[in-house]
């Protein structure tokens, strides 16, 4: 982990859904110099795992891009592929790919815009999940408490100090 400053953040990112199409919410824990905030909402009475998944991601990239420096870490590989990797050839093909269409369009082209745009400062990483890294386990129970609470906007649920 890079030595936190007031100018790096590390946010973890996570998507959950009850049933898959079902319930779907996101959550966030992000980790700055001196606290943990921790953020969940996104809520959809009817989507895909995949969709909570990339709602985080685009709300942590948009955090991330306040900072001179931040690490995104995700347990969806699905999600930082298509906004880190697959995105570039899509973009280059007009939006598209061969055998078909590309499932959740607009949230991959609004995260890999910010992506790109701050390529130079953001890293995003694959973490597994459900093996008791912190971060992540804290990301996961956000996502579950939006589906709970039926939270559709973004909102800081607390702030723990160090």
């Amino acid at each position: 982990m890079q030595k936190r400053d007031n100018s790096y953040i590390e946010i973890y990112c996570d998507g959950a859904c009850s049933g898959n199409p079902g319930e779907a919410g996101s959550g966030l824990a992000i980790y700055s110099k001196e606290k943990i905030s921790l953020m969940y909402g996104g809520y959809e009475e009817i989507a895909t795992n995949n969709i909570a998944e990339l709602k985080a991601l685009y709300v942590a990239l948009k955090i991330a891009s306040k900072y001179k420096s931040a690490t995104i870490k995700i347990d969806s590989k699905y999600s930082m592929d298509s906004v880190t990797k697959w995105a570039y050839n899509w973009k280059k093909n007009g939006w598209k790919k061969k055998g078909g269409e590309i499932k959740n369009l607009e949230i991959i082209q609004l995260s890999h815009q910010l992506y790109n745009d701050n390529i130079d400062k953001i890293t995003i990483e694959y973490v597994k999940g459900h093996s008791g890294v912190e971060g992540n386990e804290l990301a996961d129970k956000m996502a579950r408490l939006a589906i709970e609470d039926k939270q559709t906007k973004f909102k800081i649920y607390d702030t723990i100090p160090y």
